[in-house]
């Protein structure tokens, strides 16, 4: 009993080592990165949203038309649940504005759009997030 609380406790440490990492070093790196180059390798394949909450969080996306798409492996597309809410994204650059809604029904769409968003990945099992672009896009 003894070994597996402290088997627990270490595995805790190391989850939350690892998410204050992403949170504190990784994702602050990434946005630099997209905010001072914004036609990089990185640029094409992740944009940064910022959610209702004033987070903001690098992620990877697919742009079609006037619908963007992006895949949260997180817990962030929470705040999208139901008929969604605004975000802001900066997209290679460019500040856009958007309602983003989690897609938590549609199968097929969801499948669909994560083999063009992740075409390399063998099965994503995140949850897909549309963000449908205000006029203009």
């Amino acid at each position: 009993m003894k070994v597996a609380l402290i088997v627990v406790a270490v595995l805790a440490a190391l989850v939350g080592g690892y998410l204050a990492y992403a949170a504190l070093v990784t994702n602050p790196r990434v946005e630099r990165e997209l905010r001072d180059d914004p036609n990089g390798e990185r640029a094409r394949r992740v944009m940064l949203i910022t959610l209702p909450s004033g987070r903001t969080i690098p992620v990877n996306y697919l742009r079609d038309g006037n619908v963007v798409y992006a895949g949260a492996d997180g817990r962030w597309w929470r705040e999208l649940r139901g008929s969604g809410a605004h975000v802001q994204l900066l997209v290679r650059g460019a500040t856009l504005g958007g309602l983003g809604r989690a897609v938590e029904d549609a199968p097929e769409h969801r499948a669909e759009v994560f083999g063009r968003l992740r075409p390399t990945a063998p099965r994503f099992t995140g949850t897909l997030v549309q963000i449908d672009l205000d006029d203009g896009g």
